[in-house]
């Protein structure tokens, strides 16, 4: 089995050169995308490249231009994406903050348990 920064590695290598910028590695706070990511989690997501609907994303919002959150992209409007979290109870999300802007998908979990996280 792969530790993290192997994983990290090899995925930066197969799609760094597609996405143009860096993968970037993303520390999860907060129960908003349990089941799916809980706290503690270290995902990487990929700036830039194309966020389809169902994928979970690094996002932000106008309100809070200094937060990053990792949120479900729903929907996709002329101003944003509709992001939720898959806990709603736990959730601040565009439901109470509006669209939020969509910084690159978030497709592979690094640590505890590396692997692929696929679209809903």
């Amino acid at each position: 089995m792969r530790t993290p920064r192997e994983l990290l590695v090899t995925v930066a290598r197969r799609v760094g050169w597609l996405v143009g910028r860096r993968p970037r590695r993303v520390l999860v706070r907060g129960g908003s995308m349990a089941p799916t990511l809980r706290d503690g989690d270290v995902v990487l997501a990929l700036p830039g490249a194309t966020v389809r609907p169902g994928e979970l994303a690094l996002v932000r919002w106008a309100s809070r231009p200094g937060q990053l959150s990792v949120k479900r992209a729903a929907l996709a409007f002329d101003d944003g994406w509709f992001a939720v979290g898959d806990a709603p109870a736990a959730s601040t999300d565009s439901r109470t903050l509006g669209p939020a802007e969509v910084v690159g998908p978030v497709r592979w979990r690094l640590w505890p348990h590396p692997g692929r996280l696929h679209a809903r």
